[in-house]
């Protein structure tokens, strides 16, 4: 009896915040993963909007309801990442052809990384294609209503930085 190999994806990303667009890419690949990590990129370099530990708290929050499905963070390259967590997939998300030119060339160079690993698109559902991180941001900052852009769980917490002399920049 051969024993089945458990099929694991990354959903890699800022998550700067996590937006409606984050949890349907997020749920879909739970459909067709027996695990999937979100992996929160952590990068010194980047300034963002909220720390890595809330990002992975307000992912945690808002993915609650997929059972498997487990936050990380993770530090350096990517393709090492995926080698690391035995992941034989990386799944992104793409809203636009503008999206697809920069997550093609990424493919290709995790591909030449680790060779074992393949990175699968996934289209945005309509309702979220014009839907980014950097949008919400700037919505928020100038007090626009963002409750339909992001979970509700973490509707709040959003409101609360951004709104409220945060950096709403992106």
């Amino acid at each position: 009896m051969t024993e089945e190999k458990i099929r694991v994806a990354v959903c890699p990303g800022s998550f700067d915040p996590v937006t409606n667009g984050h949890i349907d890419i997020i749920s879909r690949t739970a459909k067709m993963f027996d695990k999937v990590i979100v992996a929160v990129g952590v990068n010194p370099k980047k300034t963002s909007s909220f720390t890595v530990e809330e990002r992975v708290e307000m992912l945690r929050k808002a993915c609650a309801e997929f059972e498997n499905v487990e936050i990380a963070t993770y530090q350096g390259l990517l393709a090492d990442y995926v080698q690391h967590v035995g992941a034989t997939g990386i799944v992104k998300g793409l809203r636009a052809l503008t999206d697809f030119d920069y997550e093609f060339q990424m493919a290709l160079t995790n591909r030449k990384l680790n060779p074992e690993v393949e990175t699968l698109f996934l289209a945005t559902s309509a309702e979220n294609m014009f839907l980014s991180s950097s949008m919400v941001k700037q919505v928020a900052g100038f007090g626009g209503d963002i409750s339909h852009f992001v979970p509700v769980c973490i509707l709040e917490q959003i409101q609360n930085r951004i709104c409220s002399g945060g950096n709403a920049n992106g």
